[in-house]
């Protein structure tokens, strides 16, 4: 398919801005202009909350939306986006708001710490206590703790996937993962949208191997919670929603982790997006094609909780 006509504009104001690669800048750089960037208008919800949790090292910020004040709602767990070193809470409060008010859940974004800082395990612990007190806790918030869903856009769809990975091995239930684009590999080779899409579509495959090492020490680098392609055995992990984007180079191996998913029994559903970049389901001021990923997430949420 070609270019998006939306798509197609975005990329072109972005190649006139001529900005420095990832990895030609420092973290500070890159963070100042993530937050700078426009981003849409979230939806108004009549709850929207801050709270905190137990987390493994102190209290844990978390942000709570709902598009009703109705109790016994399905929980979805957010983690945002941002190669696990840009972003926050603020920065994924529109889509976190979107998510709340199409899938009539309750949606608990998580301000997980976040890399070079505090590399890898540190983020997908805070994600998997906020899960783990969800499970045990989410009544408290007027939460139903038997229908939870974990969904992360990017790097927050790595933490959804590892997060589904211990929910597996350690007993708590998960109605559905839903991976946006998901990171799931920290290999390139073997993936032909690495190199088809390696630079030109927003997100580039320096980008990638930038994040990755703040992310991820060399002596984590096996380890399936931070890096899920190294997962041999997926069976019995919870039923998965895979979003891609044909021009992302992360779109074959979120597709390949989908067929491995379906090929060890877990239900899956994987849905490419014809014309759109990286980053596109967060842009809906930008993209018009957005909103069909929207409906789709909250479908294949409200029929997982169902």
């Amino acid at each position: 398919m070609p270019l998006d006509p939306d798509v197609a504009e975005m990329l072109a104001t972005l190649a006139a801005l001529q900005a420095p690669a990832l990895s030609e800048g420092t973290v500070a750089e890159a963070r100042a202009n993530y937050d700078g960037a426009p981003k849409p208008t979230g939806d108004p919800l009549p709850r929207v909350e801050d709270h905190t949790i137990p987390g493994p090292e102190g209290d844990l910020p978390v942000r709570v939306y709902a598009s009703s004040k109705a109790t016994d709602l399905p929980i979805v767990v957010f983690f945002h986006g941002g190669g696990w070193v840009l972003s926050s809470v603020d920065g994924h409060d529109a889509i976190a708001r979107r998510i709340a008010a199409r899938s009539d859940a309750l949606v608990v974004s998580v301000e997980y710490r976040l890399a070079p800082e505090h590399p890898f395990p540190t983020p997908h612990d805070d994600c998997w206590a906020t899960t783990n007190w969800l499970a045990a806790h989410g009544a408290e918030w007027g939460g139903d703790p038997t229908r939870i869903a974990v969904c992360g856009d990017s790097a927050g769809a790595n933490l959804a996937a590892g997060v589904a990975i211990r929910a597996r091995d350690e007993g708590v239930r998960l109605a559905l993962q839903a991976l946006i684009y998901p990171c799931i590999d920290d290999r390139q080779d073997g993936y032909p949208s690495m190199g088809d899409n390696a630079e030109g579509y927003f997100l580039a495959a320096t980008d990638m191997v930038w994040f990755w090492d703040h992310f991820v020490p060399d002596a984590h680098r096996l380890d399936p919670r931070a890096v899920p392609a190294r997962l041999d055995d997926l069976s019995g992990l919870a039923p998965a929603f895979v979003q891609t984007a044909e021009f992302d180079p992360l779109r074959d191996e979120g597709e390949q982790y989908g067929r491995r998913l379906l090929e060890a029994g877990v239900p899956t559903q994987v849905v490419r997006y014809p014309g759109v970049v990286h980053g596109f389901v967060t842009r809906w001021h930008a993209i018009a094609r957005a909103e069909q990923a929207h409906d789709d997430l909250a479908a294949a949420l409200r029929t997982a909780f169902a």
